[in-house]
């Protein structure tokens, strides 16, 4: 039988309908699922170490970590020993037995231990050699290896010096996963053909797809990975661009409400300050779109504190002056509360009608709201609604609704700012976001959107001092919560979970050490214990009886949060333990301290919305970061946060640091993405800016040319972007 890309995976050989089960509940049903299950790292066995080598690594680790135990271990590498003596093997107890033997290279001894595997007793001789791979100890001097992987060697073998680790499920194996990826890229190869047109190959320097499926999974070299993993990081980049730029073309194409009326002197006039320039320019932009007759379609970006819901209330009156309604989607109950008691006194004081939206709102009042924002008669219709994902509701629906804003944009998607929009055909659309982003990545997350900047601050917004520290500062933290305390201020504590949780058990493929090449993932940090938000809430009420210690995360229900939230806000709680719930919006003048603990888990966007929420008052503000990091990359990302409350200039640094990852996901709570937006797996560790602008220069000129890709060398490349991303796009024409 003939094995295609579309065969299912019990065409292979070794396929039975168990592995066949197994494979499917790894999202491998096709061969084409098999060979694009891509390694989630990899172990660089071509590096191999000495045992003197090793025992200097365990050491230099002790000296980084300021380890004072006995035992001190290295990152995991690769060794080359030959088995000096047969093992030994013993039962300890029941069901429980040790194999240990000695292995040496021309540098040392080190001894090697399994657990449960008797039958290694016969694949361990005395001389024969080995490739080791295995996390090493140094204990009272003697370096040992644990369970460690092992391939025989000969002069002749040819071990891959680079191999991939795959995600598992429960019936797979990582020998058993590569072998059948292997077998099906060979079976395939000649119907693997590439989506890219041939100037865009040449144009960017990308290798061909059929290269770069083997070697992302069976790399010849390092150099080899690279240039795979360049070519579908240029993909995934490329393939966002242009359904953004088809998106992006659609939309311009149809028409929406001219609103000719922009008068704001009314509404500027109610608020207690003047506008940035940056805003005034903003407002000038929001103006022009409102007025030019083709649907908006804005993204307002701007720091902490800049102002966007100034320019927001802005565009909010246009519409509404121009005799239609406006609806403003926030992604928490919080935030939608606050921008309603922050607006509806303004509108209500110029004539408008505005009302809340929200989850929690009873069902009677919800019915009443319905009515009113449906209703013809504009004496008794809602003129500006305000809430959360209630807004998207079926039940929902306006009568003349011309402006759809949404904030903290990085909460919503193209799926659910498309949703709204569509209560109302071309209304236009601004959203904002306040994780500022890097020019060329914005380019790609909002090619269907136009950009306002916000790159000025309010005067009189101050400057919040930043320091990064270790947990022996432990005690002073506990004093300066105090001090703010006694100084009529109060303390915000993030921790990165909600409760502690148990590890669950792992097998022993899931615990292969990666090293050196993990182009996917940074686990490095991954073994530091996590300060959960409910057992820190009770320490630090254990240690200051006499404050008031509240406690907020995702998992409360929505009355539960208000009301701690509000507890916070009114000042009868002093010292508030929470998890990012609080990370957008929240408004605490009396705020002074914010305390992240295990920082280098969070993002740097993500820390520095989370700085935002303090020196929001007249008194000095304070943010330390409480990190044990391990890696330097950890420690230079904090340094960062210490050296600059420029938003723009942390968003660059962390692109270059981590890659653009952190705009893509969040760490704390949950991993999750935008809904609607594309899952970034290759470009998400990717620093190299010019890649990014190139990708996105790329896909606009041939959406430009060719925007329904439709042309016969194009054709292919049309079917792959509505294949792959269909799912996640709301539309592309």
């Amino acid at each position: 039988m003939t094995i295609t890309v579309n065969s299912p995976v019990s065409a292979l050989r070794g396929v039975g309908p168990a592995k066949a089960a197994s494979l499917a509940s790894a999202g491998i049903v096709t061969v084409n699922d098999l060979i694009h299950h891509y390694p989630r790292a990899y172990q660089n066995r071509g590096d191999v170490k000495t045992i003197l080598e090793a025992a200097a690594l365990c050491n230099q680790d002790k000296t980084k970590t300021g380890g004072a135990g006995e035992k001190q271990s290295a990152p995991p590498c690769a060794f080359l020993l030959t088995v000096a003596a047969e093992p030994y093997y013993k039962m300890i107890r029941r069901g429980m037995s040790i194999l240990r033997f000695r292995a040496f290279d021309e540098t040392g001894v080190c001894e090697i231990t399994f657990f449960n595997q008797p039958y290694l007793r016969d694949v361990f001789h005395t001389g024969s050699t080995f490739r080791f791979w295995g996390r090493p100890v140094l204990d009272k001097g003697t370096l040992k290896l644990a369970s460690p992987i092992h391939e025989a060697w000969t002069e002749e073998a040819k071990l891959a010096p680079i191999v991939p680790v795959y995600p598992l499920c429960a019936g797979l194996t990582q020998k058993y996963l590569a072998t059948l990826i292997r077998e099906a890229l060979q079976a395939v190869a000649s119907q693997i053909t590439d989506h890219l047109p041939p100037e865009i190959l040449q144009g960017n320097h990308l290798c061909l797809l059929r290269y770069a499926l083997t070697n992302i999974h069976f790399p010849e070299d390092r150099e080899a990975l690279e240039s795979a993993r360049r070519r579908f990081a240029f993909d995934e980049l490329f393939c966002a661009a242009a359904a953004m730029a088809a998106i992006k073309i659609g939309k311009k194409r149809g028409s929406a409400p001219r609103f000719s009326r922009h008068v704001l002197a009314p509404l500027l006039d109610q608020l207690p300050y003047c506008l940035t320039s940056a805003q005034e320019r903003s407002v000038r932009e929001i103006a022009a779109d409102l007025a030019s007759g083709s649907p908006m379609c804005r993204i307002l970006c701007g720091d902490v504190g800049s102002g966007k819901t100034a320019v927001a209330a802005c565009a909010a009156y246009i519409a509404l002056q121009n005799g239609y309604q406006c609806a403003f989607m926030a992604p928490t109950e919080i935030l939608a509360q606050q921008h309603y008691s922050e607006l509806s006194p303004l509108f209500e004081s110029l004539g408008y009608r505005s009302a809340l939206l929200t989850g929690s709102i009873p069902a009677t009042k919800k019915r009443k709201i319905h009515a009113a924002l449906a209703s013809e008669n504009k004496a008794e219709r809602i003129d500006l609604v305000i809430g959360t994902h209630a807004l998207l509701s079926d039940t929902v629906s306006f009568s003349a609704l011309g402006l759809v804003i949404t904030d903290e944009q990085h909460r919503f998607g193209v799926n659910q700012r498309a949703l709204l929009r569509e209560k109302a055909e071309q209304a236009h659309m601004l959203v904002m976001s306040a994780t500022p982003i890097p020019r060329t990545l914005s380019l790609v997350l909002f090619g269907d959107l136009d950009i306002s900047r916000l790159d000025e601050m309010p005067p009189g917004r101050q400057k919040v001092s930043t320091f990064a520290v270790d947990e022996s500062y432990r005690d002073r933290l506990t004093g300066f919560i105090r001090k703010q305390k006694e100084e009529g201020h109060q303390t915000y504590v993030v921790c990165p979970a909600i409760e502690e949780k148990q590890k669950a058990k792992k097998t022993a493929e899931d615990t292969e050490e990666l090293a050196d090449i993990d182009f996917f993932a940074d686990t490095a940090e991954e073994s530091l214990p996590l300060k959960s938000a409910t057992e820190h809430a009770a320490f630090l009420q254990s240690v200051l009886p006499d404050l008031a210690v509240g406690l907020v995360h995702g998992k409360m229900k929505a009355a539960e949060k208000e009301q701690a939230m509000d507890a916070f806000y009114k000042g009868e709680t002093d010292v508030l333990v929470c998890t990012t719930v609080i990370e957008v919006g929240v408004n605490v003048p009396q705020a002074t301290l914010m305390i992240i603990e295990n920082a280098e888990r969070f993002g740097l966007s993500q820390l520095h919305q989370l700085r935002g929420r303090v020196g929001r008052g007249k008194a000095k503000s304070y943010c330390v970061l409480v990190s044990n990091a391990i890696t330097e990359a950890s420690r230079q990302r904090l340094a960062v946060m210490c050296r600059t409350n420029d938003g723009f200039q942390i968003a660059e640094e962390d692109l270059l640091l981590r890659g653009p990852g952190d705009f893509f996901a969040s760490e704390a709570e949950g991993t999750f993405r935008q809904h609607g937006g594309p899952a970034f797996l290759f470009s998400a560790g990717w620093n190299d800016t010019d890649l990014i602008s190139d990708a996105v220069q790329s896909a606009g000129r041939l959406i430009a040319r060719d925007p329904d890709l439709s042309l016969p060398e194009n054709r292919l490349l049309g079917t792959y972007i509505s294949d792959t991303i269909r799912h996640s796009f709301h539309t592309i024409s």
